[in-house]
């Protein structure tokens, strides 16, 4: 068994109250989805969704808070109370979030009915394949291609929810 990454004297209160680290990042994620999102408000759609999938890459690249953001990732891997947690945290996100495609529609720059939720998803999912299944680096670049693709299939009506 390999040695905790944890210091001496922090491992045994994580183990006491969480169980281990998998509890302590479920808990995190859990009190970090209630916490306002800095949902972009460029004037564009396209300007939005591109700050947003910027957002995510520096969330992941920071010094500071990529590895934070890479070990709940790696924890919902392994634990499922985590997996929840950190479905629940994304599902918070996507919805405020969503706020941009609702502006959109607003203006006009996207079709009634388009699934905002869907929208934020589509423009964040490439980042989070190229850091999670190929390893891939991820940058601005990389950001706004993601973006942009989303922007299409949405201008293109691909999110628009089924009418009744």
């Amino acid at each position: 068994m390999g040695q905790s990454v944890l210091p001496a004297d922090v491992g045994p209160p994580v183990y006491r109250r969480w169980g281990g680290v998998e509890g302590l990042a479920a808990d995190a994620l859990d009190l970090a989805s209630g916490e306002p999102w800095p949902v972009p408000d460029t004037g564009t759609i396209e300007g939005d969704l591109r700050a947003l999938a910027r957002l995510v890459v520096t969330g992941f690249t920071d010094p500071e808070t990529g590895p934070v953001s890479t070990a709940f990732i790696a924890a919902a891997v392994r634990n499922p109370a985590t997996a929840t947690a950190l479905h629940a945290f994304f599902a918070a996100r996507h919805a405020q979030s969503g706020a941009l495609v609702t502006r959109a529609i607003a203006r006009g720059e996207l079709p009634e009915g388009t699934d905002a939720a869907e929208v934020v998803r589509v423009a964040v999912a490439p980042l989070y394949y190229r850091l999670f299944i190929t390893g891939e680096p991820i940058d601005e670049a990389v950001a706004n291609r993601a973006a942009d693709a989303a922007l299409a299939a949405a201008r293109a009506g691909v999110f628009r929810a089924p009418m009744p």
